[in-house]
């Protein structure tokens, strides 16, 4: 991985070319607890988009993964998380990119969209829908769980889940918890019906978390909504489906 500075952080990024070593960049903002690797190489997104012949930039948020981290809850608003995002594109001398965001990830795509329309020619918000505006339920028992001292006496279904996912991926639980207090910011009907980058979004249909997809692609002047057929909010990163439709709305859209 490749690292620049930002407001103090250092943030880790890859910045993949395809085999013909010129394509439209992407860049890949992956979701809470979560980091680069888990988000986008695993599942695959990174090889397909590449195959595809997209330049492939994924970061490591801040409070994840390999960038630095902070246990102030004030850096994890979403408008600075953006802030990351524009400055690696800008790092990178690129001056306009697809953006493509999961869970957490798509929110701070939202808010980059917002600040930076000129930098955002298309957007994919994936794993989060109207919850980007009406909030996705109560996550204070997911900060209790990530500091529980014992995983084992956690009763909060969700806040067990995400304990151990952050176990999995061997993140900071005390930087999660301070995320997890302010990257919730939501936006409202207004600001999300300003945002006419043409934008998919695609939540999965068992998806408890992210809400309809349908219902925030009715606020926005161009968006379209895909459902992930029998996806959870984990499961439907890597689903095939998602590929394909992603890939469709790329290409229909070139920068």
């Amino acid at each position: 991985m490749q690292v620049f500075r930002h407001e103090g952080f250092d943030l880790a990024y890859i910045d993949q070319r395809p085999a013909a070593g010129t394509g439209d960049p992407i860049l890949l903002i992956h979701g809470f607890a979560s980091n680069h690797f888990t988000n986008w190489v695993a599942p695959g997104w990174v090889k397909t988009l590449n195959d595809a012949g997209y330049r492939t930039i994924a970061l490591d948020n801040r409070g994840h993964g390999r960038s630095s981290k902070s246990y102030d809850p004030a850096d994890y608003r979403p408008d600075r998380m953006a802030g990351d995002a524009a400055a690696l594109l800008s790092h990178l001398g690129i001056g306009q990119a697809h953006v493509f965001g999961y869970s957490m990830g798509a929110r701070i795509t939202g808010f980059l969209a917002l600040s930076e329309p000129q930098l955002t020619a298309t957007l994919i918000f994936g794993g989060l829908g109207v919850g980007m505006v009406d909030g996705v339920g109560d996550w204070d028992a997911i900060a209790d769980a990530l500091l529980a001292d014992d995983p084992d006496a956690i009763a909060h279904p969700r806040g067990r889940v995400f304990r151990m996912f952050a176990d999995q991926t061997k993140s900071d639980r005390k930087a999660l918890a301070a995320c997890i207090e302010t990257s919730r910011e939501l936006l409202s009907e207004d600001e999300v019906s300003r945002i006419t980058q043409p934008t998919l979004i695609a939540v999965g249909t068992k998806d408890d978390i992210g809400g309809s997809p349908e219902a925030l692609a009715g606020l926005m002047p161009n968006a379209v909504a895909f459902a992930v057929e029998g996806r959870d909010h984990m499961l439907a990163v890597g689903d095939r489906t998602f590929k394909k439709r992603a890939l469709e709305f790329l290409a229909a859209h070139p920068l």
